[in-house]
């Protein structure tokens, strides 16, 4: 075997008593053919022979040992089970026990045809992402088709000081495996080795009819064990339609016993920082600001884009933040860092602040997962202002605006960082501003048309905005609109494959105006366009203008049992004008067709006003966001987006040709259709 680096993080040696183990003649008895596997092998389904899986925690260490069998009868599984990557946290180590296969039925020892790695899992340090982890490359030569691949290993995680809340709290989702595989036996056991009780919550299984059963929860003293077995195993979960059954492993406790044991960790912080004494010049600046918005604006956009961000890994598993003076003086500090500057900053200019623990990639999960701190996984500042509450994530860059006028994070679950604290949910929310403000206007003359396109942005999407058109390209950027406007205009049906350069001509796009205090940022598109009218293939023609972001695809298009719809889109608004110098149908069922909806998720209006050479209409978008809605309800919510779709986000007119025989045509057919 080929082992070019010090053995640092792996180790090669037999496993721990309380894993057990097996000798080679037990293992070869256990991966034996039944008419299960051989029906699941028939299909083309991999099969794993068996996987046995044991968790271990306790007060100084977590240790998780596998051990398992599985077929290479598919290519695609030979390559990646031929090269591996392991990755290990600082102060882990990967224990291997066994790599062997089970060819022609003799067992093959393949640590002999192991090649081992370790190299820095560091990729991404230009960004401020800082990490210890180690990646473990394991290349195994010479695996087959039709091998049985053998593999056993542990895992073992050792607390430093800097782990101090995982020794103090424990936390293991268990989630049930992958229904791609088929197991001849799938076995997990959880132990507990900790002075402290672990309660287990078991979430999204099922009866046999498929409905949900009520979660249910359970404790383990210290030396109990949980188990798992199942023999013949395919899980049956729908994983287009369902979540997977999964069981959440925490030591026990409450929320308000959690906020009380880290709101000290942070007081002891506060109690110490004196924004005069380690920032003076930072206090001068802020002094020499009479407005108390302004002041505000000023405070967050020094901490989001002055002190630079740094993720370090290793500090996230704690949560004792870095003292305000040491990230002043340095400039950067990771999620808890700033957040804590930016409160010690907020605290000297009088408005009311506190941390909170969030985690934005399992919000949705929070309220099913038992009460532990190690759910969240960022920090960032909760801000009561005017009788408002605002969220702001001291991290993110590059966003402007007062208070009011900043971007939205959308999340739903949270702990204050104060003691005595449940934990708490977000009200919905509802935009005080238009995120997308729109005119079009379309005027088509002869054989030409002017286009031109003026938007505002608010928010998040000036944010956004603002950042694309710093960081793209111009005639990539007018490419862009002019892209979207080839669909919009419906010419995607009637010249498709033609080069939308030589639609649009002359096609500019230039920024109007962006303020920083009410984050709007405005810009216009301008073109010349040949041949303006959209052609069917009888003929006719249409001027036509509908805008397909308004029709929200992904609340008509949503299909799930267990995931309520997670309602997040913007609030919006468009004038769109179009005009020609012929003759229109006035009375054309889409070209007058208005619309209400009041749903009590969004609202939404359009509006029509028609004249004999043009029409526009007023469309106007007000959701009610940062919400899940219930499934009872979702069907209405659904069926009022389908309203939308039909045809009420745009306008269109159609054009009655010149000449007796084309008015004769057109009269005919308003009475045909009538």
């Amino acid at each position: 075997m080929e082992n070019p680096m010090p053995i640092e993080n792996y180790r090669i040696h037999q496993p721990e008593a309380w894993a057990g183990s097996m000798d080679d003649q037990q293992l070869i008895r256990r991966i034996k053919e039944s008419d299960f596997s051989e029906s699941q092998i028939n299909e083309g389904r991999d099969y794993c022979y068996f996987l046995d899986k044991k968790y271990c925690t306790s007060n100084t260490e977590n240790k998780e040992y596998v051990c398992m069998a599985y077929t290479l009868n598919e290519p695609s599984n030979l390559e990646r089970a031929s090269v591996t990557d392991i990755v290990v946290e600082e102060n882990e180590i990967y224990n291997i026990h066994r790599i062997s296969v089970l060819r022609d039925g003799v067992l093959i020892d393949k640590i002999p045809d192991t090649k081992i790695k370790v190299l820095d899992n560091e990729n991404q340090s230009s960004g401020g992402i800082l990490s210890s982890n180690k990646k473990i490359n394991i290349t195994i030569k010479d695996l087959r088709l039709y091998d049985v691949l053998i593999l056993e290993d542990t895992r073992v995680k050792g607390f430093t000081d800097r782990d101090f809340l995982r020794k103090e709290f424990s936390k293991y989702v268990w989630v049930s495996p992958d229904n791609y595989w088929a197991y001849g036996n799938f076995r997990f056991t959880f132990i507990n080795e900790r002075n402290e009780t672990i309660a287990y919550k078991k979430t999204f299984f099922r009866d046999e009819q498929g409905n949900v059963l009520d979660p249910e929860v359970n404790y383990l003293k210290k030396g109990e064990q949980f188990i798992i077995d199942e023999e013949n195993y395919i899980n049956p979960v729908d994983a287009n339609r369902e979540i997977f059954p999964f069981i959440d492993f925490a030591t026990e406790s409450t929320w308000k016993d959690l906020s009380n044991y880290i709101a000290p960790i942070y007081e002891e912080i506060f109690s110490k920082a004196s924004l005069q004494e380690f920032a003076p010049n930072l206090v001068e600046k802020l002094d020499a600001i009479a407005d108390q918005d302004e002041k505000l604006q000023f405070a967050v956009e020094y901490v989001q884009n002055h002190i630079y961000y740094i993720f370090n890994a290793d500090e996230m598993n704690g949560h004792k933040p870095q003292d305000p003076s040491v990230t002043y003086q340095n400039k950067q500090g990771d999620c808890k860092a700033k957040s804590v500057l930016l409160k010690v900053i907020l605290d000297y200019i009088g408005i009311d602040s506190s941390i909170v623990l969030v985690n934005f990639h399992t919000d949705f999960y929070i309220k099913y997962y038992l009460p532990s701190l190690l759910s969240f996984n960022h920090v960032i500042v909760k801000i009561n202002y005017k009788g408002e509450t605002y969220f702001i994530d001291a991290t993110i860059r590059d966003e402007f605006g007062l208070i009011e006028n900043r971007g939205f994070i959308y999340f739903m679950h949270y702990l204050e960082v104060k003691r005595d604290q449940e934990l708490q949910e977000r009200k919905a929310y509802k935009f005080p501003y238009y995120c997308i403000d729109e005119k079009v206007e379309f005027h088509a003359q002869d054989t030409k048309g002017t286009l031109k396109l003026t938007t505002t942005y608010k928010g998040n999407r000036a944010n956004a905005m603002r950042r694309y058109f710093k960081n793209t390209n111009k005639r990539e950027v007018v490419d862009s609109w002019n892209n979207f406007l080839f669909y919009s205009l419906n010419y995607s049906n009637d010249r498709n494959g033609t080069d939308v350069r030589n639609i649009f001509k002359d096609a500019i796009i230039d920024i109007v105006s962006d303020d920083k205090k009410l984050n709007e940022f405005k810009i216009q598109y301008q073109a010349t366009v040949e041949n303006p009218y959209y052609v069917d293939a009888k003929n006719n023609r249409f001027l036509m203008y509908f805008d397909r972001n308004v029709v929200k695809a992904s609340a008509r298009d949503f299909m799930h049992k267990d995931l309520p719809f997670w309602h997040n889109f913007d609030s919006e608004r468009y004038e769109i004008h179009l005009y020609t110098d012929q003759k229109i149908d006035t009375d054309e069922k889409y070209t007058a067709q208005e619309s209400t909806i009041n749903n009590p998720y969004f609202e939404y209006t359009s509006r029509k006003k028609i004249t004999k050479n043009g029409a526009a209409v007023f469309i106007d978008y007000k959701p009610l966001v940062n919400l899940e809605i219930p499934p009872s309800e979702f069907e209405d919510f659904r069926t009022a987006h389908h309203t939308v779709a039909d045809s009420n986000f745009g306008l269109g007119i159609d054009i009655i040709e010149p000449g007796l025989m084309n008015r004769l045509k057109f009269s005919f057919k308003k009475r045909f259709n009538n």
